[in-house]
């Protein structure tokens, strides 16, 4: 419980920053910079799936709301949601999860953040981008938006956690 204030800032915090700043950047090339995503991998570890889906639903959703996107934020945010817990187990530290504060670059690394992060952003934006062409002879565009967006999006998400994150412990 004593997690939720840091949880209820993050999803302001971040939620103003996609709506306000990056859905209003016109980078061209079908480049779509994504910061919201970092909430849902932020999310506590001991959630379970349902509770991670509901949160990410209507994280979506407020995303949705801002961005006339109409359920694609909600979709992709629900489906990262649902592997969030496979590709912690496929990339868990050889130490285990256990004394974590929170999911995190400052916790956990750069390489972890990489491999879960990376694979779930990955997952995420082909989601929303064949979501968002519903048309499979699109498939080079949608390829072209997700390998374009997805190292934006990551670097955004690294930035942002080493300019407003605390490093904890240690």
């Amino acid at each position: 419980m004593s997690q939720i204030p840091s949880i209820a800032i993050r999803f302001v915090l971040f939620a103003f920053i996609q709506v306000i700043i990056l859905n209003n950047l016109e980078l061209g090339w079908g480049v779509y910079a994504m910061l919201y995503p970092l909430f849902i991998l932020m999310l506590p570890f001991e959630w379970g799936t349902v509770p991670l889906m509901i949160v990410s639903f209507f994280y979506g959703l407020s995303i949705d709301a801002f961005s006339n996107t109409f359920g694609l934020h909600a979709s992709a945010s629900v489906l990262m949601a649902y592997c969030r817990p496979a590709i912690f187990k496929v990339y868990a530290p050889r130490d285990g999860y256990e004394n974590l504060d929170n999911m995190s670059v400052s916790s956990l690394g750069f390489n972890w953040l990489l491999s879960n992060y990376g694979t779930l952003l990955l997952i995420h934006h082909t989601w929303f981008f064949l979501l968002e062409s519903f048309q499979l002879n699109e498939i080079l565009l949608i390829l072209r938006k997700v390998v374009l967006s997805v190292p934006l999006s990551f670097l955004i998400s690294i930035l942002v956690q080493f300019i407003f994150m605390r490093k904890r412990g240690g």
